[in-house]
């Protein structure tokens, strides 16, 4: 029978259409597939150390999804229980000295007054002393204010000591008072419900209503304080911005809706300089781009945040140049080397690494050799970074998670770079995302803030709480200092009493923070 030379032709056509279909169907699941192990990581790290069940219902149609692509979920063997491991055998601890500034109380343990085998007389030659760690709680106090009114025998004119100022005219609470509940509610993330539970356990009754009176009368009086720190923090070479979300009570509607605080941080430790670290929080209703614009209206400098799009406005003006992060490159190629073991994203993290292995050695020197060991040594691995980067996007697929994070940093390649000629900038916008931190704790306690003015106040109390804690100082003992003086402070002289001109007279209250 002959063969029918057009017929073949056709088959043959139709096969190869045929499988190149077959092929983009497996490259198009292949890429979903990845798309979906990518998130389903992201979504079990934030899992870790909360309870969701709506989170939960999200991973479990993530994995429902992954199994009908014919995959198995990236992770599986984190959930695994670990192999067990023999017991190492170690040295035994020597005990740790207890802080020598705490208060001592001794207990002498007296034995037998006769010996217990013969009853001869006992003579003492030595002895063992060992030390307990005890809590004595919190306490609250009453101080009265006396002031005796004495009468002139000649004209009967009545003399008095003036009446003692008060942080809140004809309020009850102290400064120190007044400090606690700040501290309690901003930096140890205590709502004012459960602050006026644990007062009342010690037999003192507060309101949660007063208290929240006694928060909104010390915002209100440390506010110059605020506006003195923002004008120190916005005054800098460069800085640090971030933003994250809060709940905030939407009254009528039953529910809450976003506000974001916006945080600038002036940070110059890293190079040696000289102006005190800093940090202002901003409070606004929504994320739109005005907001970031109105708090740097009149800053002039180096601004080093993520790719937001609001700062744009900012960089086209010309009075502020970008700086972009590289933790958020790195994080990129972090999550697809997590979720897909990929070697070309482990070979980006491996190339950043030396990096940040470079700013380990230079961190606290001075700015010009900071600069010029960027540009001797990093700034060949950068360009060979940039070249590699484009290199292996041409061999992946454009809807992959590795293209999506190589697209990233190339395509902010000119402000990444830019830390390389200014030995006063840093590689990334961590210092920001560190002050971000005490935020995120505080909004799994509070749930939500009651209004916009609690945010505006929320953003004054973190500002001040925040900078005290970047220059070493215990918050309490600063605000409770600063709440003592401000009422009588003159205001021109507001400068006083920000942190650092505190710090000397405060010293035996530094803490590091942690």
């Amino acid at each position: 029978m002959p063969v029918d030379a057009a017929a073949l032709r056709e088959l043959l056509l139709a096969s190869r259409a045929e499988l190149a279909a077959s092929q983009a169907t497996v490259r198009r699941q292949a890429e979903e597939l990845e798309r979906l192990r990518l998130q389903l990581a992201k979504l079990r790290r934030m899992q870790f150390g909360r309870s969701s069940e709506r989170l939960q219902a999200q991973i479990a149609q993530l994995e429902l999804a992954i199994e009908a692509l014919g995959g198995e979920p990236a992770g599986e063997a984190v959930a695994a229980p670990p192999a067990t491991k023999p017991a190492r055998q170690s040295a035994p601890r020597t005990p740790r000295a207890l802080p020598a500034h705490l208060s001592r109380e001794t207990q002498r343990h007296e034995g037998p007054c006769a010996c217990p085998s013969c009853g001869g007389v006992l003579v003492t030659f030595g002895e063992d002393v060992s030390e307990v760690l005890e809590y004595v709680p919190a306490s609250f106090r009453v101080i009265r204010h006396v002031r005796p009114k004495q009468r002139c025998r000649a004209c009967a004119a009545v003399v008095q000591a003036p009446a003692a100022e008060r942080p809140i005219a004809r309020g009850l609470a102290g400064p120190g008072l007044l400090a606690h509940v700040l501290v309690a509610k901003y930096c140890d993330h205590l709502p004012l419900y459960r602050q006026a539970q644990i007062y009342a356990r010690e037999g003192v009754a507060i309101e949660r209503s007063t208290l929240a009176d006694w928060v909104g009368a010390a915002s209100a009086l440390l506010a110059p304080l605020g506006e003195a720190l923002e004008r120190h923090v916005l005054g800098g070479a460069s800085l640090h911005a971030d933003d994250t979300p809060v709940p905030v009570l939407d009254p009528g509607r039953g529910r809450t809706r976003t506000a974001r605080l916006w945080t600038y941080v002036r940070e110059e430790r890293g190079w040696g300089g000289a102006a005190a670290p800093a940090v202002v929080f901003r409070y606004s209703a929504d994320r739109k781009g005005i907001h970031p614009q109105r708090h740097l209206a009149g800053y002039r400098g180096t601004l080093q945040a993520d790719g937001y799009a609001g700062f744009g406005a900012l960089y086209a003006s010309g009075r502020i140049e970008e700086a972009a992060c590289w933790a958020h490159v790195r994080r990129k190629f972090h999550d697809v080397a997590a979720a897909t073991d990929s070697p070309l994203a482990r070979e980006a993290l491996a190339r950043i690494g030396a990096l940040y292995a470079l700013e380990a050695e230079i961190r606290g020197r001075p700015a010009e050799v900071r600069r010029a060991a960027r540009e001797a040594r990093a700034g060949p691995l950068v360009a060979g970074l940039r070249t590699w980067l484009e290199e292996i996007l041409r061999t992946l697929s454009a809807k992959s998670a590795l293209a999506a994070a190589a697209g990233y940093a190339l395509g902010r390649w000119e402000a990444l770079a830019r830390y390389l000629g200014d030995g006063r900038l840093e590689i990334d916008n961590n210092a920001a995302e560190r002050a971000l931190r005490t935020v995120a704790l505080g909004r799994k306690n509070y749930l939500f803030m009651g209004s916009d003015h609690g945010g505006e106040r929320a953003a004054l109390i973190y500002s001040l709480i925040g900078s005290a804690r970047l220059n070493g100082l215990d918050p309490f003992a600063y605000l409770r200092t600063v709440l003592e003086r401000i009422a009588e402070h003159p205001i021109r002289e507001i400068d006083a009493l920000l942190p650092w001109n505190l710090a000397a007279e405060l010293g035996d209250h530094r803490r590091q923070a942690a």
